[in-house]
């Protein structure tokens, strides 16, 4: 197989547009993470790729195998896609044994020589479940039973393995251990995969490329790396960490706060001509906290702001700042602000500082724009 590729994809519920116009390639042996919130489309390009949708248009192929086509009516059953999807919930069978749950993808294929030579045995201890073949789901562990489930999910050799948010149901020690594993069985299996979660460090973590989903359409699509430095959008800066949110107006000496301070962007300030107002992104870890403007870097950009809510974090404190009304979080080093941080009270003046280059800027929503005109009015 050379690929997958999604073209047009559309799929409705009643009058609702779930997945629009999609466009998606995903290269042999790539890792591509579908990643938005709950009701951007991602779960459902996902089962329209597993033939458990059916889409109202586009079109979709395994590499030169068309497995949907909507204008020839062409629409391949979901156990002749040869896919491995490993679920949410584990749907792990509770009657069979871990050894019957793991082989049935090669029971329905009629795989009898792969279940006579070991494949379930090899399936069962690249995921380290070997000593538990002969037991039943009911006596696994949560995140045994999830990885019991990506052995069944890789045992027959898919050409796509399909993870519908497979460590959500997992603590977070857990959580992390079956994350790793999934990493090291790619990188050494090299099989085709579509992941999706609504968590940015699994997103990181484990693609190849993050296909960022907005209304049913990809808002980004690009390695981690790219996505992390150079977020598209205001939507996807504020999805992948950016939260700290700045509305900025133009002034002759740069951009200006609601309160005043007159920001020296550098090089991330847009280009004179565009728009007079813009969205600043920042995450929490580029802003840093001061009691005076003096003890702020040379160089970098300052903003007054006033204390809300200091909340201990064991070598740090979680710190909600106001800024014109902006509410801005960050942390605060145990060590060098412990002596009066704990004690400052509410609405206390202070002093945020960034390097300019940190900062991300997109042009504002002009419906936002004209929504607080009119509350100004």
């Amino acid at each position: 197989m050379s690929g997958i590729t999604i073209s047009n994809l559309t799929k409705r519920f009643g009058s609702n547009t779930i997945v629009d116009d999609l466009e998606l390639t995903i290269d042999e042996g790539e890792f591509v993470v579908l990643l938005g919130p709950s009701g951007c489309g991602k779960t459902t390009t996902l089962r329209c790729l597993a033939g458990l949708e059916t889409p109202e248009g586009g079109t979709i192929s395994f590499g030169d195998r068309t497995v949907f086509d909507a204008k020839t009516h062409t629409d391949v059953a979901t156990h002749r896609r040869n896919i491995g999807m490993i679920f949410q919930s584990y749907a792990l069978w509770p009657h069979m044994t871990v050894r019957d749950n793991i082989g049935y993808p090669l029971k329905v294929r009629r795989k009898k020589e792969a279940l006579r030579s070991g494949a379930v045995d090899k399936a069962a201890a690249m995921v380290d479940t070997g000593h538990l073949l002969d037991r039943y789901p009911s006596q696994l562990s949560g995140g045994q039973q999830q990885r019991v489930a990506v052995a069944r999910g890789l045992v027959a050799e898919p050409d796509l393995v399909l993870f519908d948010e497979p460590l959500s149901n997992l603590d977070a020690r857990l959580r992390d251990q079956v994350r790793t594993q999934i990493h090291q069985l790619h990188q050494r299996l090299g099989f085709s995969a579509v992941f999706v979660t609504h968590d940015q460090s699994e997103a990181f973590a484990l693609g190849d490329r993050l296909a960022i989903m907005k209304d049913g359409r990809l808002e980004q699509c690009d390695t981690p790396q790219r996505v992390f430095d150079e977020p598209g959008s205001d939507y996807v800066a504020a999805f992948i960490g950016m939260g700290n949110r700045l509305v900025l107006t133009r002034h002759h000496e740069g951009w200006q706060t609601a309160n005043g301070d007159v920001l020296d962007l550098g090089s991330r300030s847009p280009e004179r001509g565009g728009a007079d107002e813009i969205i600043a992104r920042l995450r929490p870890a580029d802003l840093h906290l001061h009691r005076a403007v003096e003890d702020a870097p040379h160089g970098s950009t300052v903003l007054h702001a006033t204390l809300v809510t200091t909340e201990f974090g064991g070598r740090h404190y979680d710190v909600l700042v106001d800024v014109a009304g902006e509410r801005l979080t960050l942390q605060a080093d145990t060590r060098e602000h412990g002596a009066w941080l704990p004690t400052a009270e509410e609405g206390a003046p202070v002093v945020v500082s960034f390097n300019p280059t940190d900062v991300r800027t997109y042009a504002a929503d002009p419906a936002r724009s004209a929504e607080r005109e009119s509350v100004a009015v």
